[in-house]
């Protein structure tokens, strides 16, 4: 009886785990030898397109001054462009200072609709009202580099309909969990991002960064109020027959938090978005695959990988199971992880500290479990938006 529920329990996390492994091999594959590859400036033509870059912001009010110096100093490269502040729900002066700061201000205040999706959908359809042919979304604890804007104008020009930029950790050395997560972020953020569009699928939006034509937003309106608004909306984005191009030329930066509360807050709304996400959408893609909408087969594949902290749990409690078959198969997945983690740190211009820091994956594999139950509750309800604080902002 034991013996069988031992097997029982190793083939259920074999078929767990499966999608996810595959999703990892075939975009670690795609990504091997690349290169990064500048923007061609000298292909820019005579007129570039009007853009706006909005910033969604909620209770912003110790940092966006700087954030607004910041991509003002990136402007000056982009002409015709305007940085739009969507003040969401605020009770401090992030509106007053966002106008102080030389910004446009919108002020949006809903009780009801309360989410970094409901204010982006708001800014979205006044501006449409006005002549910007495409809107790059910001947010309000960025930094960017001086060409950001004006390769977004190019991507545009160039006849890119929706773009996701490089989006990275701005302070791994601040901690031991911050090195770790800019880890992560180089596999998440950068190399699937890589090896989707070697691929030529869509490559996915990650909230911060990315890009969004007039022809995009007409067809396919910003509706998504969940706490990851950005998957939500991808999915419906690929649905429509769209394809999110990766800008690689330019990167955004963001702070990760410090304090262990603070990074537990945004871990587990971010994750515990993510596993609602699932729950509600892998049936109805999975069904959609089956019926021949194959463009729904990598976002259902990249639903199906969990986190790589629990996706390795689960790959090392295969390899303790007496089966030898899923024993050999986890011990493979692990081997993939440890690859994936590896090329992701070359592509992205790591070295030895970030190798290091793998040493103490153990740990950050423990921190985040003992996340389960605020997880648990994030993935049970549709969670506030909610400004996770920064130490230094």
């Amino acid at each position: 009886m034991i013996q069988a529920l031992l097997s029982l329990s190793a083939w259920l996390l074999f078929l767990l785990t499966l999608p996810g492994t595959l999703e990892l091999l075939v975009l670690t594959g795609a990504a091997i030898g690349h290169r990064l590859r500048p923007q061609s400036l000298f292909e820019s033509p005579a007129e570039l397109p009007r853009l706006a870059v909005v910033m969604p912001a909620h209770n912003e009010a110790d940092g966006i001054s700087a954030c607004i110096a910041n991509l003002n100093a990136s402007l000056q490269y982009a002409p015709g462009c305007q940085l739009i502040v969507i003040a969401d729900n605020c009770q401090d002066d992030t509106a007053t200072l966002a106008a102080s700061a030389g910004a446009r201000v919108l002020v949006r205040h809903n009780e009801t609709e309360r989410g970094k999706g409901y204010a982006l959908d708001y800014a979205f359809k006044t501006l449409l009202a006005e002549n910007f042919a495409g809107f790059i979304v910001v947010d309000a604890d960025s930094r960017v580099d001086s060409g950001f804007v004006s390769s977004f104008q190019l991507a545009f020009a160039q006849g890119k309909q929706a773009l996701q930029c490089r989006y990275r950790i701005a302070n791994p050395q601040a901690s031991r969990r911050a090195r770790l997560q800019y880890i992560a972020w180089l596999a998440f953020n950068e190399l699937r991002l890589v090896g989707r569009e070697k691929l030529a699928v869509s490559v996915g939006i990650l909230g911060n960064g990315f890009a969004l034509s007039r022809t995009v937003l007409e067809a396919v309106p910003y509706e998504a109020g969940s706490i990851a608004e950005d998957m939500e909306y991808h999915l419906r984005l690929v649905d429509a027959g769209f394809q999110v191009r990766f800008l690689e030329a330019v990167t955004v930066l963001s702070d990760a938090p410090n304090q262990g509360a603070n990074a537990a807050v945004q871990r587990s709304r971010w994750e515990g978005g993510r596993f609602r996400l699932m729950a509600e959408h892998i049936p109805r893609l999975f069904m959609a695959v089956l019926q021949g909408k194959w463009r729904l087969l990598e976002p259902l594949a990249e639903l199906l990988l969990l986190p790589l902290a629990f996706h390795v749990l689960l790959l090392v409690a295969a390899l303790l199971l007496p089966l030898p078959i899923v024993q050999y198969y986890a011990l493979a997945g692990l081997l993939l992880v440890v690859g994936h983690v590896l090329l992701a740190i070359r592509c992205g211009g790591g070295g030895f500290a970030e190798i290091k820091a793998l040493a103490t994956v153990p740990f950050y594999i423990f921190w985040k479990l003992t996340l389960m139950p605020k997880l648990w509750r994030n993935a049970r309800r549709n969670a506030q938006w909610q400004r996770t604080d920064r130490e230094g902002l």
